[in-house]
């Protein structure tokens, strides 16, 4: 069956024609550290690989940023002298990580590139971060060198030195002081790029998620793991097309152009957005920073295609004073994750887009944002739902012992597929509790339907999901808990229309000492970055309340703090 007369098929048989042997996305079963999976069968060996293939791209633009237009050859240029500067000058070597910390630069996607294609571990630093942050992920990864732009070169400089990291800088100001390496410097293309051999099983990437236990963990994942996340995203893209009898792009002037409007230390900006780019030879336009009327701009401009971010992005576009004044009919997709997006939000994006259709994607950064996925009629008929499994993706709800439970009852969502990360860097405890027997505990609560779409209901982690960005709890309540003046604090999340919800707290002060809200934000801010910064905090005079098992009723006191109280 072409895929001209594919319109109106099912979304199984669809699967089964694009999943078939002989086909570019042909899946297959093996076994991975004594592990069976299914697996995509064409899969590159390796990063490397992947970006040695989009030197065939070489005059396309592939990078947008401000007024630089950076092509595919141009990219890869610096790929190959970077690497060269990363074995030769600092003496990285297979295994080492690779730090780096900046904020959404066309050098950030180099550095990738560079630090995986030579074999070493990328290790993505939350650009939010403070020094002390910055400090506990460059210790507890033992990086080699970090690769950093002006902001973050300044808080980490202390933390590198004591250490011995050397640090290569990215666009740094003339006068900038210290021993720090610059890049233009030191990146000069011409050199090729050095000949190590990275296979589908070697460590590539180090991404950080908020930990339980007040620091956060270093989630690992293998070349593998990357790449068949990356192809199940593809996968994703010809299932939809086969559904609906769109016939594949032939002509590079009319393929996708992706917006980056999420940073890219996190799993959905590096892998879905600019993965799937490098990959496929798109055009990839970078905001310097997050502005709804810039990003409307941005899409009239280049003629953007596919807007990827958290729910509360595409309500800022469609909040903008001026939306009506741009032109977004280039745009064929709106959506995203990183929270459930509000039924309301998904009708808006309906019938307020010329031509775009809601989607939504549900993926965590031990999944290499890989997972269900809901998107276009089905979306609009389920809009509360995340979506169905994915060709290389079991999905089970299970109880609290373990059991899978049947259609339409509650439990535990657990995920398998070789797309999981292969644990927590230097972390066997943590590792042991979230990866079972090959199958990967989300901490969310759920159920499917019987037709296997995913509804996320609850989540069984004490974390509060902020635009996006995972707040656990136990480290804002353990940042309050060193102030002098403060006896008991409990952290909680409570609902805000864009932000999805907000991190709020309720703190007793010791006898006989006084604190301001502010003091406590203040102090909070020093350790952590700002968006773990409680934006309300109720100062109570009594013991918070507890349950008979001496727990916090958080429930309570979010009702106080909605209601006013």
């Amino acid at each position: 069956m072409t895929e001209a007369t594919a319109a109106g098929m099912s979304y199984v048989d669809a699967v089964a024609a694009t999943t078939a042997p002989g086909r570019a996305y042909e899946t297959r079963r093996e076994t991975i550290e004594g592990v069976g999976y299914t697996v995509f069968a064409n899969a590159p060996r390796s990063l490397r690989e992947v970006f040695g293939r989009a030197r065939s791209y070489e005059d396309r633009t592939f990078l947008v940023y401000e007024d630089e237009r950076w092509s595919f050859g141009d990219v890869m240029a610096r790929v190959d002298a970077l690497a060269a500067v990363l074995t030769g000058h600092f003496g990285v070597r297979k295994g080492d990580r690779v730090a780096v910390a900046m904020r959404n630069y066309p050098e950030w996607i180099v550095s990738f590139a560079a630090a995986t294609s030579v074999g070493a571990i990328s290790v993505s630093m939350n650009a939010w971060w403070t020094e002390e942050e910055l400090d506990y992920a460059l210790g507890d990864c033992g990086a080699t060198v970090l690769i950093a732009d002006e902001e973050r070169c300044e808080r980490a400089a202390a933390p590198a030195d004591r250490r011995g990291i050397r640090i290569l800088g990215v666009r740094l100001p003339a006068s900038a002081p210290g021993p720090i390496d610059r890049w233009e410097d030191l990146v000069r293309p011409g050199p090729p790029m050095p000949d190590v051999d990275v296979g589908p099983d070697d460590d590539a990437t180090i991404l950080y998620t908020s930990g339980t236990t007040g620091h956060p963990k270093g989630a690992v994942s293998t070349h593998r793991a990357v790449l068949q996340a990356l192809m199940g995203f593809g996968c994703r893209a010809a299932v939809d097309s086969m559904r609906t009898g769109t016939p594949p792009v032939t002509d590079p002037a009319g393929l996708p152009v992706f917006i980056l409007v999420v940073p890219l230390f996190h799993v959905t900006g590096c892998v879905p957005v600019m993965l799937s780019c490098f990959a496929s030879g798109l055009k990839l336009v970078i905001m310097h920073r997050w502005d709804p009327e810039r990003a409307l701009e941005l899409i009239e401009r280049e003629r953007v295609t596919n807007f990827v971010g958290v729910p509360t992005q595409s309500w800022d576009l469609l909040e903008c004073p001026r939306f009506a004044e741009f032109d977004t009919s280039s745009l064929k997709s709106v959506g995203g994750g990183g929270a459930p997006a509000p039924p309301e939000l998904v009708r808006r994006v309906a019938t307020n887009f010329a031509k775009a259709r809601p989607g939504i994607g549900y993926g965590m950064t031990e999944t290499n944002a890989y997972g269900p996925q809901n998107g276009g009629e089905d979306y609009l008929a389920r809009p509360t739902s995340a979506g169905r499994a994915t060709p290389i993706l079991e999905i089970d709800v299970r109880d609290a012992d373990g059991a899978p439970v049947a259609a339409g009852k509650q439990g535990e969502i657990w995920f398998k597929g070789p797309n999981l990360i292969r644990g927590y860097w230097d972390n066997p405890e943590a590792t042991a509790e979230t990866l079972v027997n090959g199958w990967l505990r989300s901490g969310d609560l759920g159920f499917m339907d019987d037709d296997g779409f995913v509804y996320v209901v609850d989540r069984a982690k004490d974390m509060i999901l902020r635009a996006g960005e995972n707040v656990y709890c136990a480290e804002v309540e353990a940042v309050l808990y060193e102030h002098p003046a403060v006896y008991e604090a409990a952290v909680f999340g409570v609902p805000h229309e864009r932000l999805g919800e907000d991190v709020a707290a309720a703190v007793v002060p010791k006898a006989g000492q006084a604190v301001t809200a502010e003091a406590l934000r203040e102090h909070v801010g020093k350790h952590l970055a700002p968006f773990k910064v409680p934006s309300q905090i109720l100062l109570m005079p009594e013991p918070l309340p507890r349950n008979a098992a001496g727990k916090f009723l958080k429930t309570e006191l979010r009702a106080r703090v909605v209601g006013g109280a």
